[in-house]
């Protein structure tokens, strides 16, 4: 770090979330700055460091690595790529966000938790952010001060407008209804050991080209119960509830209280239309915790094995999705590392 202790940050892959990583961290995070943007597409990295000051462009993640002003990393780059990444950081002793997934699939995730687990030492925090949404926060307090008493339930909804091209029904889990899966083993602090996907939407495949919507079911170890309705091609709006049924009443998140209009005849809000504007505060307050963390040379947030717990779900679920049985989570044991992450 600098003189001043600020933290020089090295962010790989700049499609869009890794674009918006680095405004984030140029504009908005205090302590930290770009040092390095990674790239496989040279000229996009070069823009990129072109708008800010002391910035150097790189195709090679190692390169950016070595460098002595890079302290930390952001892994934005595609998943498949986030296992050599990681191991990277770990030789150079890097502390790393990694967006999700921490890898594609759970013998991946092993590895780097095994690989974390020898350093004896945290350096990895996935980037769940709703675990830094205001709303979920409250919910998350409200659920550890059992003022309603023990969760029994969780209802959620994930919804979005449209789903890419080459956007794939498998997607639907990994991509998607792993956010639930995190949320859900956050929220109760239970894990999840079955899972069951069921069809009431359209078999041969909707608006894009996946059949929805799917119900997507867990069973955890504490006895909980949650559902999940998928709906990547709604057509009207990004939408994350979340309603926690407890023994003595229940809590929802995710109504979207803004604004209300009332004009020509008709009242109504504004639903966002994707993921960073409706959880840009969360994307916010999630960098800054990493970034404090980081300078007082901690790892805090989800964990490696949260990233692994989660593919192992998602896992699951894809075999249900396919199947159309209960399929039962079997991951690895928990490494004392993360006993009490």
């Amino acid at each position: 770090m600098s003189e001043h202790g600020t933290l020089g940050v090295a962010v790989i892959g700049t499609g869009r979330m890794g674009a918006d990583h680095v405004r984030r961290l140029d504009r908005i995070t205090s302590g930290a700055r770009v040092s390095a943007v990674v790239d496989i597409d040279a000229e996009r990295a070069g823009r990129l460091a072109a708008g800010i000051d002391g910035c150097t462009a790189y195709t090679d993640p190692s390169a950016a690595m070595a460098a002595a002003d890079v302290d930390a990393v952001v892994i934005a780059s595609p998943g498949p790529v986030h296992e050599e990444q990681l191991l990277l950081a770990f030789e150079h002793d890097l502390p790393v966000l990694c967006e999700k997934p921490l890898t594609p699939d759970a013998a991946s995730a092993l590895r780097v938790l095994e690989a974390e687990s020898k350093l004896g030492r945290r350096l990895v925090q996935v980037g769940f952010m709703r675990r830094y949404d205001a709303e979920f926060l409250r919910l998350k307090a409200l659920l550890d001060a059992r003022e309603l008493g023990r969760a029994m339930m969780l209802h959620c909804t994930h919804r979005n407008v449209s789903s890419p091209p080459g956007f794939t029904e498998q997607m639907m889990i990994n991509d998607s209804v792993v956010h639930e899966i995190d949320t859900s083993r956050w929220l109760l602090e239970q894990e999840i050991t079955a899972v069951t996907v069921l069809r009431p939407g359209r078999p041969g495949g909707g608006a894009g080209g996946v059949g929805e919507p799917q119900l997507v079911l867990f069973e955890t170890d504490g006895g909980a119960v949650v559902d999940v309705e998928i709906y990547v091609n709604c057509g009207f709006g990004y939408q994350v509830r979340c309603e926690a049924v407890c023994e003595s009443g229940t809590a929802r998140v995710g109504d979207g209280h803004s604004m209300v209009t009332n004009a020509a005849g008709r009242w109504g809000g504004e639903i966002a239309q994707d993921y960073v504007v409706r959880f840009e505060d969360a994307y916010d307050r999630e960098v800054q915790h990493w970034v404090d963390a980081t300078r007082r040379g901690t790892v805090e947030g989800p964990s490696a094995w949260d990233g692994y717990a989660a593919a192992a779900a998602c896992e699951a679920g894809v075999l249900a999705q396919a199947s159309g049985r209960r399929v039962q989570v079997e991951p690895a044991e928990r490494p004392a590392l993360y006993r009490d992450a």
